[in-house]
């Protein structure tokens, strides 16, 4: 069965030409070039990866990267963009994105990066016990192959980097754990924008424990970070 991308994209011969690379590749293709129709297509088409550009006509793709997330809480969303600045390429990750291809973009590095997403996606799920395992995080229930933070009736969906992370620190409660081997481990590269995108998720991550005092997730100097959380 082939692997199904949707493709948003309003640069009509850039679309074109990348849609035909993919499915040269055995990829089959839904572009789509209007930001407001993006969400509709999903009811005709349901992808294994989103690869969706940041500028786009009538909505925009960080809205809709969004909006994705919240429907389709494991869908790999690759942002694409011209866009330089950290802050706005942190801005993806906040918006749902698990990768990002800055333009111009090589089709031989657009599908590394979709077979990466998936592998990173099949690991998570390849232990199936893991959807029902239930890891106990003070007043918390944390379920990693669900993606989900509970505490009391709310429940919290997270992302799947945020799971990722949080997983790496529930695997070593009220012990230290070296920063990059945390980004190694869950970004495959410390790079600068990785370790910059960590730091997103680790206030995230902070913000959702908000409700515990007798958790912290602090910060060693030049380390890392030790994840304490009460007996």
């Amino acid at each position: 069965m082939k692997l199904k991308i949707l493709y948003v994209e309003d640069e009509p011969f850039l679309g074109k030409i990348v849609s035909e690379s993919l499915e040269s590749r055995d990829f089959e293709v839904m572009l789509v070039t209007d930001g407001a129709k993006v969400l509709e297509s999903f009811n005709r088409f349901v992808p294994d990866v989103c690869v969706l550009d940041v500028m786009l006509p009538n909505r925009d793709g960080f809205e809709l990267g969004t909006e994705i997330r919240n429907r389709f809480p494991r869908l790999p969303i690759i942002f694409l963009t011209a866009k330089t600045q950290t802050n706005d390429l942190l801005k993806g990750f906040e918006s749902g994105g698990t990768d990002y291809i800055k333009k111009p973009f090589s089709v031989d590095e657009l599908v590394v990066r979709i077979h990466n997403q998936l592998q990173l996606l099949k690991s998570t799920w390849e232990n199936k016990t893991a959807i029902l395992e239930l890891i106990q995080l003070g007043k918390y229930k944390f379920y990693p192959g669900k993606y989900e933070l509970q505490i009391g009736s709310e429940t919290i969906k997270l992302s799947h980097r945020e799971a990722q992370v949080l997983n790496m620190f529930a695997q070593n409660r009220n012990k230290s754990i070296d920063r990059k081997n945390l980004l190694l481990a869950v970004w495959g590269d410390d790079s600068f924008f990785n370790s910059r995108t960590l730091d997103v998720y680790i206030r995230k991550l902070r913000d959702y424990f908000s409700h515990d005092a007798g958790i912290e997730i602090v910060t060693l100097k030049g380390k890392g970070y030790h994840f304490i959380v009460p007996n």
